[in-house]
């Protein structure tokens, strides 16, 4: 090479070097101050709704919500939670600049210190029955007026069973409850504590909930558990029975028939809000998500999902592909909604359910006892444990009634002698056995199932609810997934078991046995209190 061309060549070398640098310095002294104003890439932190939303939202925000936020540059932060979490967790300090709940009643058990301001209803869905379509003929119930009590005796007489959402912890759940209950109490003007503690109307809803066959700590989950599984009916929202009866059909099965009691039917109307911190920019943005939500193209796609858009009246021009006749669904005939009552009568109400009204459970708790337990894990397996078991489960509406079965089975290399009372408030002797036990060993994560199940194989369904929960922070390397699988079809009930992960738990073996059983699995790795928690309101 020619000495003119390595002269040429270095010089451009060199310069490239220095234009290349001098971008680089350039877009890190630009990062450097984005990330110091808070503003990187245009967004700073007001630009960030903090949300806090029912689950049963869900779909709704992550579909329309926030690629409408993403268009306009806003960033919507979202957590989600059942809609008496979502109170409690309010009410407990926790900072959100909006709320988006099921329904509008809960906003008044909060703190006053909490101030909701620009509430507007977003849509409304009545809380109906969904009977699979022969059943529903069987009880002479399509194409005519039904009652309440209708019913209640279908149920009592043992002609019909059905699935929802717990009382306790979901939206679903308790407006149905408290539905049944002010229809029950002869739709008063105002349901006051008298009319709630009257002996007939407790021994109704008695009656009526003997015939509960499962029970959901969430909404999105009893659809997935009533698609699963085998069963008569589901008690859930209109929208979600639409859903359903949407898949249904795809996979070519008989479809739900809704069931519209003509004495009255809880509302649930899904108020979005905006909690008040002086924030201006923030409040701002709110209202522009708001008035998304309200406007025509918000309004038709919480239309596509089944929701009622219109206030009250009836609607002729819906999309019978979505609000089909055919599945029951009337959108022609006034609903007549039920009464709300007080804040404080709501409360008494959802006690009594939990500790007299419901119907009683027997539960087998699986406990991991191996050698990875030692310290921290086994201290915070006995906590969790304490919380349950005592009079402080009462504080989440979650605690035992007398009626109510437990078995204990520890678990290491071995199985446990399992520890029991048939009186859940008498639990003073099991804890005794939890605290005392120590960890070391294996996991035996599938014969402790097993003898779960061999246990609860001969309680009676009917008198019952039946489910297990297995908690572990391992490997199961004792037995194997194949032998609780013959045990579970061996004995033909419907017991599902509950799984509750910690430390370095095999989420792929607990998945297997969540499918098998019509199960769940819930994360303790992080909070195993707050775990036990949520698995209790799905039993």
């Amino acid at each position: 090479m020619k000495k003119k061309q390595i002269v040429f060549w270095s010089i451009l070398a060199i310069g490239l070097v220095v234009l290349i640098s001098s971008v680089i310095v350039s877009l890190m002294e630009f990062a450097i101050k984005g990330i110091n104003n808070g503003d990187f890439f245009e967004f700073n932190s007001s630009d960030t709704i903090k949300l806090i939303a029912s689950q049963e939202n869900k779909e709704l925000v992550e579909n329309m919500l926030i690629p409408y936020a993403d268009s306009k540059g806003y960033n919507i932060d979202v957590d989600y939670a059942g809609t008496l979490e979502i109170i409690q967790r309010l009410n407990e300090g926790e900072k959100y600049d909006a709320v988006w709940l099921s329904n509008s009643i809960w906003g008044y058990m909060l703190n006053d210190s909490i101030k909701l301001t620009e509430s507007k209803f977003t849509n409304i869905s009545p809380i109906v029955f969904g009977i699979k379509r022969s059943k529903a003929e069987e009880l002479g119930f399509i194409d005519k007026t039904v009652q309440t009590q209708d019913i209640v005796n279908a149920i009592s007489e043992g002609k019909l069973k059905f699935s929802m959402s717990n009382p306790s912890s979901t939206n679903s759940g308790a407006s149905a409850y408290l539905g049944m209950l002010s229809t029950l109490a002869g739709n008063p003007e105002v349901l006051t504590k008298e009319k709630i503690d009257n002996n007939d109307v407790k021994e109704n809803l008695k009656s009526f909930f003997t015939g509960l066959e499962r029970s959901s700590g969430s909404e999105d989950f009893l659809e997935e558990m009533f698609l699963k599984g085998d069963y008569e009916s589901v008690f859930t929202y209109e929208s979600s029975i639409i859903n359903i009866n949407k898949k249904l059909e795809k996979q070519g099965k008989e479809i739900l028939y809704a069931v519209y009691p003509v004495d009255g039917v809880s509302i649930a109307d899904s108020p979005f809000a905006y909690i008040d911190n002086k924030d201006d920019t923030k409040k701002q943005i709110f209202k522009e998500l708001q008035g998304y939500i309200l406007s025509n193209e918000g309004q038709d796609f919480l239309l596509k999902c089944g929701k009622r858009t219109w206030y009250g009246g009836i609607n002729s021009e819906v999309d019978k592909g979505t609000f089909n006749p055919n599945w029951g669904i009337d959108t022609s005939k006034y609903i007549t909604p039920i009464k709300y009552p007080s804040t404080e009568v709501i409360r008494i109400a959802l006690n009594m359910y939990q500790t007299e009204l419901r119907k009683p459970i027997h539960i087998a708790f699986c406990l991991d006892y191996s050698g990875s337990m030692t310290g921290q894990g086994i201290k915070d397996l006995k906590a969790a444990m304490d919380y349950i078991l005592t009079d402080k489960a009462s504080k989440d509406l979650i605690q035992f009634s007398e009626k109510d079965k437990i078995d204990i089975i520890p678990f290491n290399t071995n199985v446990g002698n399992s520890w029991y009372t048939s009186n859940g408030t008498k639990t003073s002797e099991i804890l005794d056995n939890i605290n005392k036990y120590e960890p070391s060993g294996m996991t035996a994560i599938y014969p402790a199932a097993s003898k779960a199940l061999d246990i609860l194989k001969d309680e009676d369904g009917d008198k019952y609810n039946l489910s297990v929960v297995l908690m572990t922070d391992g490997i199961g390397n004792i037995g194997n997934y194949i032998s609780l699988e013959r045990e579970y079809k061996k004995i033909n009930k419907q017991i599902p078991i509950y799984s509750i992960t910690f430390g370095e738990a095999d989420e792929d073996q607990l998945e297997e046995i969540a499918l098998l059983t019509n199960g769940k699995i819930f994360d303790g790795r992080y909070d195993l209190i707050k775990a036990f928690k949520e698995v209790r309101g799905y039993n």
